[in-house]
């Protein structure tokens, strides 16, 4: 028996979609997680080959006993092509449907990037990338996590103080450099995304996530499986909260939002570096034995724990993520800093307190913002035309 007439797109979007967070997936499995029949997912998946958006391949035939079940994958020639502006540098990727990160590149700046600067860039590196790595790709669109305030409704930059962006028409910009469709977000909102989907909270329904990037300190929440953005998109923003004072030693952070304190350009300063990529900083922090690193290390761990403890009573999450330096922080002693939050926390709230390191590491901003990006082929792969 055939689909109903007007589902096929539903169900078109609901096969590419589990390749895609799932795959590579036995066409019995298909049928298992859709309740469709054997003959439709057979339909179903020969339109998704035809449009080039998956592909069947053999499975390992040493797992299995008999005739092994094709398994189909989201085609790895469908790429989003990702970037995250900052104020020390333009982080690129490519990004597979597959979700294989094929290409990583970022560029460093002396000075604070421009909007118009960051959409020629990114439009100069697709043209290039279509000459070599993209030449047999078919790219979905351009996913771009931005360090500040951006109106979801149409992806209006309202303000990224440390970039001084202020209402900035930046997908419009990056759409007329590469001529593809351009998705903008925030870049904590599409970091959770990346770690609800692929990474540390991955299956997990109630997260707080905190991003700590060049920029400052951004938020991301799920709350009953679902991305939580705000009236207009501007929630999460824990960087701008005040976590008042740890210790009579934090008294100057009571004046202060949280960004000031806890902070990666601090630690650049006491490490004696004026910057560094995640790897690098990552590095330098963990083998350290220089006193006043340490000293500003647990300085800035204190009046974390406190910020987190404030989320925790209000949100009560099953899992607190952390990214960037934040989880480098976190890194130093995972259980101490579990313990401080716990303890500043309603006893019922921290009792089963689980604090987590992003999965996706450095790529979960460009993971999060190639999502956003497949985010319209996902939903009608049919309608979808790939450039």
């Amino acid at each position: 028996m055939n689909e109903p007439v007007g589902s096929r797109q539903a169900n078109l979007s609901r096969l590419l979609r589990l390749a895609h967070l799932e795959g590579p997936l036995s066409r019995a499995i298909l049928t298992g997680a859709t309740g469709l029949n054997r003959s439709t997912i057979a339909d179903l998946v020969g339109d998704l080959v035809a449009l080039g958006l998956v592909e069947e391949r053999a499975p390992d035939p040493s797992r299995r006993v008999g005739r092994p079940s094709p398994l189909v994958t989201a085609h790895p020639r469908v790429v989003a092509v990702a970037a995250n502006p900052e104020i020390d540098a333009l982080t690129l990727a490519v990004v597979g449907l597959d979700r294989t990160v094929r290409r990583r590149e970022r560029i460093e700046m002396t000075g604070l990037i421009g909007p118009v600067r960051t959409a020629e860039l990114i439009g100069e590196r697709v043209a290039a990338w279509r000459n070599d790595d993209l030449a047999d790709t078919a790219i979905a669109g351009v996913g771009i996590a931005v360090p500040g305030l951006v109106r979801t409704s149409d992806g209006m930059v309202r303000d990224a103080p440390h970039l001084r962006w202020t209402d900035t028409a930046l997908r419009e910009l990056v759409e007329a450099e590469t001529d593809l469709p351009t998705v903008v977000g925030n870049d904590a909102a599409l970091g959770v995304l990346a770690e609800h989907l692929f990474g540390a909270a991955r299956g997990i329904d109630n997260v707080v996530y905190l991003n700590g990037g060049a920029s400052g300190i951004g938020g991301g929440l799920i709350v009953h499986g679902m991305l939580v953005s705000g009236a207009s998109g501007y929630s999460g923003e824990f960087g701008q909260n005040r976590p008042g004072i740890a210790s009579i030693a934090d008294r100057r952070a009571a004046d202060g939002v949280l960004e000031d304190e806890v902070s990666r350009t601090r630690l650049l300063a006491v490490l004696g570096r004026d910057n560094a990529d995640e790897p690098a900083l990552a590095h330098l922090l963990s083998t350290t034995d220089a006193p006043d690193v340490l000293e500003e290390i647990a300085r800035q761990r204190r009046i974390l724990a406190t910020a987190l403890a404030n989320a925790v009573n209000v949100l009560n999450p099953a899992v607190v993520v952390l990214g960037g330096f934040l989880a480098m922080l976190a890194a130093n002693d995972a259980e101490g800093l579990t313990a401080a939050v716990a303890a500043q926390t309603m006893h019922a709230n921290g009792e089963d307190l689980d604090i987590r390191p992003a999965a996706l590491a450095e790529d979960r901003l460009l993971i999060g913002a190639a999502e956003a990006a497949f985010g319209e082929l996902l939903r009608d792969p049919s309608g979808f035309v790939l450039k």
